[in-house]
């Protein structure tokens, strides 16, 4: 849908690497059980970390923005290179490969289609530095789930934020609290601490929302006046 609200997505993905980083989900489970203790929740600053945005575009430029205010460096990968997030946010342009082997964070910000299909697989991961948090926002294809799965076990993938999941039909959308999930991967993802679930969340906001309305409506205005809208897909 066009004129989305690229911020609602940006900051989600923002709200999701924060959490992660300081493990706030984590803590706060444990006041809920009244236990105050502090091991095991020590985080990392975002401060002149690295940070991997696959995906440039609208939603990919917000990001560099933000995090580009938290001291971060960043790194780029898209086929279109954006040459003022060079100028504003010093954000430097590099092959998927090596943006995968320097990233501290890598956040997918890209559609999914035959090129994006699985581009973080076995591979990819392999590349990556040991203890690296992944973050999708974007589609849940573009991701292989088994290789995260594995590379969660191994300790590869040191965290995983996810608001897409690739077998997700039937499943997001819905509640399911009073069945049995049945898709094992899905069920296995919940289970490690290190690994943040929001089904399909990112663009939730009162602007976002807003934003789909009014463009809806624009788009059926101009189908009946015109016969076709700037929205159409060829």
């Amino acid at each position: 849908m066009p004129e989305y609200s690229p911020f609602a997505i940006a900051e989600h993905t923002v709200a999701m690497i924060l959490a992660l980083t300081r493990k706030l989900i984590i803590a706060d489970n444990r006041v809920k059980r009244h236990d105050f203790s502090l091991g095991g929740l020590t985080g990392f600053d975002l401060n002149r970390k690295t940070v991997g945005i696959i995906g440039t575009g609208k939603i990919g430029s917000v990001l560099a923005k933000i995090l580009h205010g938290f001291g971060c460096n960043l790194l780029g990968y898209d086929k279109i290179e954006d040459s003022s997030l060079k100028s504003k946010y010093n954000l430097h342009y590099t092959s998927l490969d090596e943006l995968c082997q320097q990233s501290d964070i890598i956040s997918l910000n890209l559609p999914l289609n035959k090129d994006t299909k699985y581009m973080i697989n076995d591979h990819q991961i392999s590349l990556m530095k040991n203890g690296v948090m992944l973050i999708n926002t974007a589609r849940g294809g573009i991701v292989k789930t088994q290789s995260v799965l594995n590379a969660l076990k191994s300790g590869k993938i040191g965290s995983f934020g996810m608001v897409v999941y690739e077998n997700e039909k039937g499943v997001f959308f819905y509640d399911h609290s009073h069945s049995i999930l049945q898709d094992d991967t899905l069920v296995l993802l919940t289970a490690y601490s290190n690994v943040l679930i929001a089904a399909h969340q990112a663009f939730l906001t009162n602007e976002a929302l807003e934003g789909i309305v009014s463009t809806t409506l624009k788009n059926i205005d101009q189908w009946q006046n015109d016969g076709k809208s700037i929205n159409d897909i060829n």
